[in-house]
């Protein structure tokens, strides 16, 4: 990614539009002089900026058994569209799998510090955590070795978890072996049960260890935010100098703007690792059902009805309600790809979610008096920006009624759900209005639109 460069320039003062008569200029017009940019540079500077706010951004979770990476490329592209088009759930996910992480760090150091000194004490022989490298899984020995001390937890050597941790064991980063073979993927709370009782021994793994396996750093971070920076720098001097924004730059801006916050709530949580940590099962015999064993079968003898549900549970995922595990997750042992949380916080989840979807739709209404070319088009862009905006808010006053309520009656719940789906089409067309105006709005621009910022003016002088 390249960070477009800031040159300091003598250039001559922007035109003035008339207010009577506006000059437009088609796209296939070109503009060579130093002090205007081209329809490419436009929509270059929105691409680079949206893909560092959302390819750069999105954190994963840990990849199945045996995923090639196609399969793990084309998981990664499919939660970009979805980042592009519906940033506000990407925030709300984001929010979950935190206060998820937090508690669960939370809940490791409450049940396992106390319990490290008496641990230690006596059993002070107590050899290595059976926690490895998938890819360093060790030879067979019969797994006689493991079960002759089940009923022991193994905390001697026991460090403090970080919201590193907690991330790193929703994201799919422990999972359960029983007799050399794979069985299944842990979550926080099963491994901590399983610890508590023996049948585990307690892993072993440091933060540092955790960031070792990330592929992400500071400085790719870093220059994702300059990019933003630099974006967003354009757009306020834009304004300060009266020179007009198109829409295109307006729902980059919107886009970016959400996906920074949950870039910052994903900031410690450990980016595309590829293989978890292995847990040894020490009785005989194996667990019984895990949390990630269940797949919802999704029947339907309609194929567009099953697809249609399928992506209602994906949406639902996204968004923090609840995790739809797919038999494709299960079969490859794995989170789900939408998923890696728990149920914390659920009114502050419901409150940023439905405040980021308000942002989301104002910003879009700072193309209110844009110059379209049609009367009908500018109507339909503000509908569907206030639209967008005001949807949050009938969802958090139904939430709010369920939450209050403390449960519903059958007739009641039923009719919110009708409401819900009705409310989800009409943000799904507005979406798609905004979309589609958007692209039609480079095909015929305010020629002011092709100026360039005088950076000078910005710099005191005599």
């Amino acid at each position: 990614m390249t960070l477009l460069p800031l040159t300091i320039s003598f250039v001559c003062a922007p035109l003035s539009l008339n207010a009577t008569s506006i000059h437009t200029l088609d796209a296939s017009d070109s503009a060579s002089s130093c002090d205007t940019r081209s329809l490419w540079s436009i929509v270059w500077s929105c691409a680079v900026t949206l893909f560092a706010c959302t390819w750069t951004a999105v954190h994963p979770n840990i990849p199945g058994m045996n995923e090639g990476k196609f399969v793990i490329i084309s998981r990664r592209l499919s939660i970009m569209i979805l980042a592009l088009i519906a940033p506000e759930l990407m925030i709300t996910w984001a929010v979950r799998q935190f206060f998820s992480a937090r508690a669960a760090a939370e809940e490791f150091n409450q049940a396992f510090r106390s319990q490290r000194a008496p641990a230690y004490d006596s059993h002070g022989d107590i050899s290595e955590s059976t926690a490895t490298l998938l890819s360093d899984l060790p030879e067979s020995n019969g797994g006689h070795s493991r079960s002759s001390s089940a009923s022991v937890p193994k905390l001697s050597k026991f460090k403090k978890w970080t919201v590193t941790h907690g991330y790193f064991a929703w994201m799919g980063g422990f999972i359960l072996y029983v007799d050399d073979k794979p069985r299944g993927t842990l979550n926080p709370n099963e491994l901590r049960q399983f610890v508590c009782k023996g049948s585990v021994d307690m892993p072993v793994i440091t933060e540092a260890d955790i960031t070792d396996k990330s592929k992400g750093d500071a400085l790719s971070k870093g220059i994702a935010i300059l990019q933003l920076v630099w974006f967003v720098a354009q757009l306020v001097a834009r304004y300060f100098q009266n020179l007009p924004i198109t829409l295109l730059e307006i729902d980059t801006l919107a886009v970016a703007a959400l996906t920074c916050i949950a870039y910052g709530l994903w900031w410690r949580k450990p980016k595309d690792v590829g293989r978890p940590c292995i847990v040894h099962w020490k009785p005989t015999g194996s667990p019984s059902d895990l949390a990630y064993d269940n797949a919802e079968i999704l029947s339907s003898n309609r194929c567009c009805s099953r697809y249609y549900r399928y992506l209602i549970r994906r949406l639902v995922s996204l968004s923090g309600t609840g995790v739809f595990i797919s038999p494709h997750d299960v079969h490859s042992r794995r989170v789900p790809s939408l998923g890696g949380y728990g149920r914390y916080h659920d009114r502050i989840v419901l409150l940023i979610g439905c405040f980021s979807g308000m942002v989301f739709g104002g910003i879009h209404c700072l193309g209110w008096n844009f110059l379209f070319q049609r009367h009908a088009d500018q109507i339909l862009w503000r509908a569907a920006s206030l639209g967008i905006a005001c949807i949050p808010v009938f969802f958090l006053l139904g939430s709010g009624y369920v939450i209050l309520s403390g449960g519903v009656e059958d007739g009641v719940k039923v009719l919110l759900w009708s409401t819900a789906i009705i409310i989800s089409f009409i943000y799904i067309s507005a979406r798609v209005t905004l979309i589609v105006l958007m692209m039609l709005s480079l095909l015929s621009l305010p020629a002011g639109v092709y100026d360039t910022v005088a950076w000078t003016k910005f710099i005191p002088h005599l």
